[in-house]
């Protein structure tokens, strides 16, 4: 067998690829006298059949499933031999495939590329610090009040913070649109759960009220047809209420669940619960900072194999997040939506390999422990949950992968120049979009 190949860009190769015709005609025969013993044909038994009749018959449907096997098997050791690492399935296109002359094929496939990474040293992060406070734990407390929170009419105008009871119908002109129209609805007011001007309009409202308030829909409304629309609604208010809030001792601490079910108890409980989404989220963003920093100093060309399997995985994320509706088909969303993205996670993929190769990491099981530990917290039967994944290979194998990753981190940030900010509790566990967004905002 002859093999030469052509590096036509860092990621792909064209290997052309020459076998003997003799290796085909072996295939052929061995292929037509397995057929023989086997095929049934009438005027002959079963394994009787003659060569020259089956060759006659099926010579050349073995001839094509033979070529197309001796393929797969010559690139196979034409790749071994010339040490290439694919990073998808190959292109074939046959060039000779005439009887009795030597076959020739190419393959073009794609190759991981070749990445030399650049000096960690160069990756500048910041570091959010931040902590717990008593107030921030008073804070989370007064929300869960808030979230256990009964509503009582009130003989009096309403107010913000209200909820009111009412019927409204939306008019555009003197005819009412389609969806401007509810009964029995309850809105809290400054909930701003309504277009705006739509709440300011029914303050000071009482029950038995009747009342008629104008309002512009916005221009980005998502029904065009009302889009930047000026409409009149009729509203009848039935009740106002406003909020109790529970008291905040034993008794309330013990609609919970939680095994001291004292206030004490319940506020020791919802500090760690805290503390641990602020250790989850500050991790996070260090680690995304360090990733995009990654990926700016290692410009790396992915292979179009390894994005469409990206694209996939985002697809199937997608699905879960419909949470299965029924009829809704993950294959069928365009790839263009998760291209960017898939690319992207494709590219520090390839990065995080490299990082991993090249200073030889191994998963640290005690990490992987410490790390199934800490998550489980998180659930009524902590060692129930880890024992649930340390006898799962696929569960556990996720969170090794998880824990690998950890380590690249730290691996990188032994090197990264790191800069350390002080935020409060709710900006630092705030997503990095919409921090960014209240920084735009408090720019303008």
């Amino acid at each position: 067998m002859q093999v030469s190949v052509e590096t036509t860009s860092p990621i792909e190769r064209v290997l052309t690829i020459s076998v003997p015709a003799a290796r085909i005609d072996d295939k052929v025969n061995a292929e037509v006298a397995k057929t023989a013993k086997t095929v049934r044909i009438d005027g002959f038994r079963k394994g009787k059949v003659p060569v020259s009749v089956v060759k006659k018959r099926f010579g050349q449907s073995i001839r094509m499933e033979a070529l197309e096997q001796v393929m797969r098997d010559a690139y196979v050791e034409a790749i071994q031999a010339e040490s290439i690492n694919p990073a998808g399935m190959p292109a074939i296109e046959p060039k000779n495939i005439a009887e009795g002359a030597d076959l020739e094929f190419v393959a073009k496939v794609e190759v991981y590329p070749t990445i030399e990474l650049a000096d960690a040293s160069n990756i500048e992060v910041t570091r959010v610090v931040s902590e717990v406070t008593e107030a921030d734990v008073d804070t989370m407390l007064e929300t869960l009040r808030k979230q256990n929170a009964e509503w009582a009419a009130v003989e009096r105008e309403a107010q913000d913070g209200d909820q009111v009871t009412l019927d409204f119908v939306g008019f555009l002109g003197d005819e009412a649109f389609e969806g401007g129209a509810a009964e029995g609805h309850k809105l809290v007011l400054g909930s701003n759960s309504m277009i705006p001007g739509f709440e300011e309009g029914i303050v000071g409202i009482k029950a038995g009220e009747e009342r008629t308030i104008s309002v512009t829909f916005p221009e980005s409304y998502q029904a065009e047809h009302l889009a930047g629309k000026e409409a009149t609604f009729k509203i009848t208010a039935h009740e106002v209420a406003e909020q109790v809030l529970p008291e905040l001792n034993d008794e309330f601490a013990g609609k919970f669940g939680l095994e001291n079910a004292d206030l004490a108890g319940l506020r020791a409980e919802v500090q760690k619960n805290m503390e641990r989404e602020l250790s989850q989220a500050v991790k996070g963003k260090l680690k995304n900072s360090l990733f995009d920093q990654l990926l700016a100093l290692n410009p790396v060309e992915v292979p179009a194999a390894l994005v469409d399997q990206e694209v996939d995985g985002l697809r199937q994320q997608a699905a879960r997040q419909f949470g299965g509706a029924q009829g809704f088909d993950a294959s069928q969303l365009p790839a263009e939506l998760f291209q960017d993205e898939a690319k992207k996670r494709a590219a520090l993929g390839l990065l995080i390999s490299e990082v991993i190769q090249k200073n030889e990491l191994t998963v640290e099981e005690e990490r992987v422990r410490a790390f199934l530990e800490d998550m489980a917290q998180a659930y009524q039967e902590p060692q129930q949950v880890v024992e649930f994944y340390l006898n799962n290979k696929e569960q556990l194998e996720q969170v090794q992968s998880a824990v690998l990753e950890e380590q690249v981190v730290d691996k990188l940030l032994e090197s990264a120049k790191i800069t350390e900010v002080t935020l409060g509790y709710e900006d630092a566990i705030k997503p990095e979009a919409q921090a960014a967004e209240a920084e735009e905002t408090e720019e303008a």
